[in-house]
């Protein structure tokens, strides 16, 4: 297959379907803008298992997304799509960036859900944007805009219900969107890598923060997320 695009933690082919591709999840693990890596054994069979059970219930919920089928142990099918070069941040709870950015203690529950974006640019290491940026630099319209917001919005409060159903809190996570004909989609992955998440009972990190502040067992609490989304 012909690999068209590769990421951090994944990389993209084309099939013979030209309305579709193969994504390969890898074991990679970068943080804090690549700075820090390495490779964690078996993150990526878990990772591509976990998105696309929930890709699979947001479809059910009436959230359209890249999604077809998972293929093997590391790899889905998708709908190819143009992706944004955006990433959508939705914070509930306080932790992370946004805590040494405003000196917010982590833990503190927001009156009011948080989306941020982010410009999806390796080159300008991702930095921080607002709507009037994303109009500037021409990414994508104010209309679109709203749909992606809209849309994020609706996801929070399906995920935030999902996982407390698995004694989970979903602290923040972020997303990506893609342009499938002239609609908009989710794609990219939903997944310990791409969320924050805190066992309600003992707040133990269930994340890739285990990763990011060498907390140790990432693959033991990714695991631990996994089989409770299959219980």
């Amino acid at each position: 297959m012909e690999l068209l695009y590769e990421g951090k933690a994944k990389k993209v082919f084309k099939t013979d379907n030209e309305n579709e591709y193969i994504v390969y999840f890898k074991d990679d693990a970068t943080a804090f803008n690549g700075e820090k890596k390495a490779v964690v054994y078996e993150k990526g069979i878990l990772n591509n298992k976990i998105s696309s059970e929930i890709f699979k219930m947001l479809h059910q919920k009436g959230i359209n997304n890249h999604f077809i089928k998972r293929i093997s142990d590391r790899e889905m099918l998708v709908k190819k799509v143009d992706i944004i070069p955006l990433e959508v941040i939705v914070r509930n709870i306080a932790a992370g960036s946004i805590c040494k950015r405003l000196g917010i203690k982590e833990g503190k529950e927001f009156k009011k859900s948080i989306i941020e974006f982010s410009y999806k640019n390796d080159e300008y290491k991702d930095p921080l944007i607002n709507e009037d940026h994303i109009i500037a630099l021409e990414i994508i319209t104010e209309d679109e805009i709203q749909i992606i917001k809209n849309y994020a919005a609706k996801i929070n409060e399906i995920l935030k219900e999902f996982f407390i159903g698995l004694n989970i809190v979903l602290v923040d996570f972020k997303l990506e969107f893609g342009k499938y004909g002239l609609d908009i989609i989710l794609a990219d992955e939903i997944s310990p890598d791409t969320c924050r998440l805190w066992d309600k009972d003992s707040m133990q990190k269930l994340d890739k923060d285990r990763f990011r502040q060498d907390l140790g067992q990432v693959i033991q609490a990714y695991k631990q997320v996994l089989e409770r989304i299959e219980k």
